[in-house]
């Protein structure tokens, strides 16, 4: 009979696609988790990953042997994670998937004071725009706006309920080049553009007085919308173009006067993100607090 912890090794390179991020996630050694997952192909006498020097993929064999085992996995978690009810508080790690926004925007007034709240919790937190499967990827719950969630998810408010599109540029670059009075104007200018991880552009989308414009903008620069955002707001700041923005995320700039406020009327507002997880399994016990401790925050 194959053994526990070789079992989860095994999830858990599936998972992550190496050995090395399943090794963090599950805190042991690369070398640890390679002689586990060895070991379990052993006994069972199949190959079950195909390696190379940067990835781990599960062969037609080890894909089977993952979708039955996770399933199982997930419920011997789940009545280990019982024995949380007779503690006086819970213990075990919490893995939230959240989009870059969120993990600046809306996770630094939360974490802090549940993990000091709830000192046995670890929480491990993946920040990434593209929406992932959450019980594939190993994780108990995202953040998501809610156009993006899925229909068997049970959704949890979290962050500020409204927030807002900016467009804003330096004081320089307004001074060079002048300052737009309706957002065609912007097709004039040079505008530090944003594209998603499906590869999609942004569009600047702006409504004022029930009049609704959209603005394919053209600029010099062109960055992955998350993970290299600030690279596009330093490049604001530096007088390079006009950049459109979560509000938040631009507020500190806008209040030291490096960044200046464009076409403020039309920004667009929309609702704030929501804490997400699967309705059709037992809440782990980290979760069902973390949930507990948002409900009670205001953000």
């Amino acid at each position: 009979m194959a053994d526990l912890n070789d079992l989860n090794a095994f999830l858990a390179v599936a998972r992550t696609g190496g050995f090395r991020d399943a090794a963090r996630r599950l805190g042991a050694s690369p070398s640890g988790v390679s002689d586990a997952v060895r070991r379990l192909e052993t006994r069972l006498g199949v190959r079950l990953l195909n390696r190379t020097t940067r990835s781990a993929v599960p062969t037609e064999a080890g894909a089977r042997l993952l979708e039955r085992i996770a399933p199982a996995l997930g419920e011997v978690e789940a009545a280990l994670d019982v024995m949380n009810l007779f503690r006086d508080r819970p213990a075990g790690t919490l893995r939230l998937n959240v989009p870059v926004s969120a993990a600046r925007l809306v996770l630094p007034r939360i974490v802090p004071a549940f993990l000091a709240a709830y000192p046995e919790i670890q929480l491990e937190v993946t920040a990434e725009d593209s929406f992932v499967d959450l019980v594939g990827a190993g994780c108990d719950a995202g953040i998501r706006y809610d156009e993006r969630l899925e229909q068997d998810m049970i959704a949890v408010p979290i962050g500020p309920r409204v927030q807002r599109y900016a467009l804003a540029a330096s004081p320089a670059y307004l001074c060079r080049h002048g300052r737009p009075e309706h957002p065609r104007e912007l097709l004039g200018h040079a505008c530090l553009k944003g594209r998603f991880s499906s590869g999609a552009m942004m569009i600047w989308e702006f409504e004022h007085d029930g009049e609704a414009v959209r603005v394919e903008p053209r600029g010099p620069l062109l960055v992955g919308i998350g993970a290299a955002t600030d690279l596009a707001v330093e490049a604001a700041v530096a007088g390079t173009g006009i950049i459109y923005l979560f509000e938040d995320w631009l507020r500190p700039y806008l209040d030291e006067g490096k960044l200046e406020p464009i076409l403020e009327p039309w920004w667009q507002a929309f609702s704030g993100p929501f804490l997400y997880y699967p309705g059709r399994r037992l809440v782990p016990a980290p979760l069902r607090a973390f949930i507990d401790f948002v409900r009670q925050t205001k953000t």
